[in-house]
């Protein structure tokens, strides 16, 4: 039997119809629309950028593992508001933009020196945040103190005093106090909390009054009263540093001066003689000489800063 070209098309149709007939009753039915949608809303989707970003902040939390401890406390401590992967992405980033730079401008010296400019510089500016946030929750303690023992004669429980202070004092006392409020809620002891709390901001002064509280815990007694003779010896004491400070400060612009005038003599000289200082360069014993001034001087900033900084 010979089939025509109607006959062929004619099957062909059929065919196709069976097909669609069987997707259409064996297909699985799509998900229903979001709430969103199905109101006209439209649904940002990341862009590429957000998904470039969210990936390197994994590959950073693989590379950071369980070494990330410390990290994490010294951002604690800086009161930044991102985890230690973020931190590490945005400083790679910074480092590798500074290496870009450095290196259309100078070379590939200058793109290695200005990466490790940058990559000291932002431990550094870790640093400089810690201390002086820890100096400033140094600072707001004696009124603190104040707050909380004016709530306990108000009548207040402990947590009530502490909410008080984080809802009254400035930062970093109001995060710090928050943060403890927010501990002890989920179960944790209040003196365990505030113990830590003068760990991470490295006060001494703190942890008196953790351990004043944890004695009135075990004892009883008027808490209050307490609070107000450790706010007093509180005061003393920052008379006394502030007194410190201001005598050494005299010494500490000395160090400064004598540290900076060697180098501003240098520079002044490579600028309007060079051929003064060209000979230290050209044989060994210029660059011996260089090395013993260099040693010489860093020693002496040891030996400035020791007798310029006081602990108290």
């Amino acid at each position: 039997m010979t089939l025509t070209g109607p006959v062929l098309g004619a099957l062909g149709a059929c065919t196709l119809a069976v097909a669609l007939l069987v997707w259409v009753l064996l297909a699985p039915r799509p998900a229903p629309l979001p709430l969103r949608r199905r109101r006209g809303e439209t649904v940002a989707q990341p862009s590429a950028l957000s998904r470039l970003s969210a990936s390197a902040i994994r590959l950073a939390e693989r590379a950071v593992g369980r070494r990330g401890a410390d990290g994490t406390d010294l951002l604690d401590r800086a009161g930044l508001r991102m985890s230690l992967p973020e931190y590490v992405v945005v400083s790679a980033g910074l480092v590798l933009a500074a290496a870009a730079v450095g290196a259309v401008a100078g070379g590939p010296l200058a793109a290695l020196a200005l990466a490790l400019l940058v990559g000291i510089g932002s431990r550094f500016n870790l640093t400089v945040r810690v201390g002086r946030r820890q100096r400033a929750f140094a600072d707001q303690l004696e009124d603190s103190l104040q707050l909380m023992s004016s709530s306990l004669r108000a009548g207040h429980s402990m947590l009530q005093a502490l909410n008080s202070v984080a809802a009254e004092a400035e930062s970093p006392t109001s995060d710090e106090f928050t943060r403890v409020i927010n501990e002890v809620r989920v179960g944790r002891p209040v003196v365990e909390t505030l113990t830590e709390t003068a760990e991470r901001m490295d006060s001494k002064d703190f942890v008196w009054v953790s351990q004043a509280i944890a004695i009135n815990r075990e004892v009883g007694g008027n808490l209050a009263e307490v609070l107000d003779g450790v706010a007093a010896t509180i005061r003393e004491r920052n008379q006394i540093r502030r007194q410190v400070k201001s005598l050494s400060a005299e010494g500490t612009m000395s160090a400064y001066v004598l540290m900076a005038l060697p180098l501003g003599i240098t520079a002044f000289l490579s600028m309007t003689n060079p051929g003064y200082l060209a000979r230290f360069t050209e044989g060994p014993i210029g660059w011996i000489m260089i090395g013993v001034c260099v040693l010489l001087m860093t020693v002496g900033a040891i030996w400035l800063r020791k007798v310029t900084k006081i602990s108290f």
